[in-house]
């Protein structure tokens, strides 16, 4: 077994609130940790600079085929930089591309997988990625979706929102805590503290109200406000926008609404998405 904790969801799905708390819970002090910290207690695998190393040029002149072949090299690169247990962010489903997979299993110790509503993924999307609402939820349903290789990030191979909740969810179990976005919001210290105790560092209390203080959207978005924050899309102002959840009551139409249940009604209900009918 490896040393690596992925740290996976789908893009807008709270993905950074979780590096956030485990930042928080591992630094231990009375002052949150900046967002330009995160890089110190996360690695991220889709880091152009592990790509540009392996490859000997910029990661942005890489193809597909080129960044799926490295990626596992990649991964057991970060495994072996560190001593003990490595927390690596992914947006990246489970599974293969180009007969080279997508996760190193070799160097895996384990996955904290969270989830959140299509209909709330779709809204944020807009913002983040300067779509439309049609765009966005043609792009949650799209099997082959995968990100832009750019300067910020290299490709990850997402596919629907339904594959990637799948993929994940479907795992060893033991070795992976599926967490919804949801339950996070309602009872932050309940669902942070049940992460902690699934990594084994969940003996203190006090460290763990700590973390989750560090951790709200108030905090987040008052140090963005204050410092900036680079994985905030040029399409939007700012990379903490709200932190709620169940707006698609108010922004989707029925029509809109159908269509998303309709393409993701198995992995709804198995999350408990689907909306009640009246």
């Amino acid at each position: 077994m490896g040393n690596i904790v992925w740290l996976a969801s789908y893009p807008k799905s709270g993905n950074t609130w979780l590096r956030v708390f485990l930042a928080n819970l591992i630094a231990n002090k009375p002052d949150p940790v900046p967002l330009d910290q995160l890089h110190r207690y996360c690695d991220d695998e889709a880091n152009p600079a592990h790509f540009s190393e392996l490859a000997g040029k910029p990661s942005a002149e890489l193809d597909l085929d080129e960044i799926s072949m490295l990626r596992p090299q990649v991964h057991a690169r970060i495994a072996s930089a560190s001593c003990g247990t490595r927390f690596v962010k992914t947006h990246n489903r489970v599974g293969v591309i180009d007969h080279y997979p997508l996760q190193n299993l070799g160097v895996t110790a384990g996955a904290i997988h969270v989830v959140r509503n299509p209909m709330d993924v779709a809204i944020s999307m807009t913002h983040h990625f300067g779509l439309s609402l049609d765009d966005a939820i043609e792009r949650l349903g799209n099997e082959n979706v995968a990100t832009q290789n750019d300067d910020l990030f290299v490709t990850q191979v997402l596919g629907s929102w339904s594959d990637h909740a799948r993929s994940w969810a479907s795992l060893d179990s033991t070795r992976v805590l599926t967490v919804r976005y949801e339950d996070l919001l309602r009872n932050s210290r309940k669902q942070f503290a049940k992460i902690a105790r699934f990594l084994g560092i969940g003996g203190c209390s006090e460290r763990i109200d700590r973390a989750v203080r560090h951790s709200t959207f108030s905090t987040l978005s008052a140090l963005e406000r204050k410092n900036g924050f680079r994985e905030a899309s040029d399409k939007g102002r700012f990379f903490f926008r709200k932190g709620t959840t169940n707006e698609w009551r108010d922004v989707l139409t029925a029509s809109q609404m159908k269509v998303i249940v309709e393409r993701h009604s198995e992995q709804m209900k198995r999350f408990g998405y689907l909306p009640k009918v009246h």
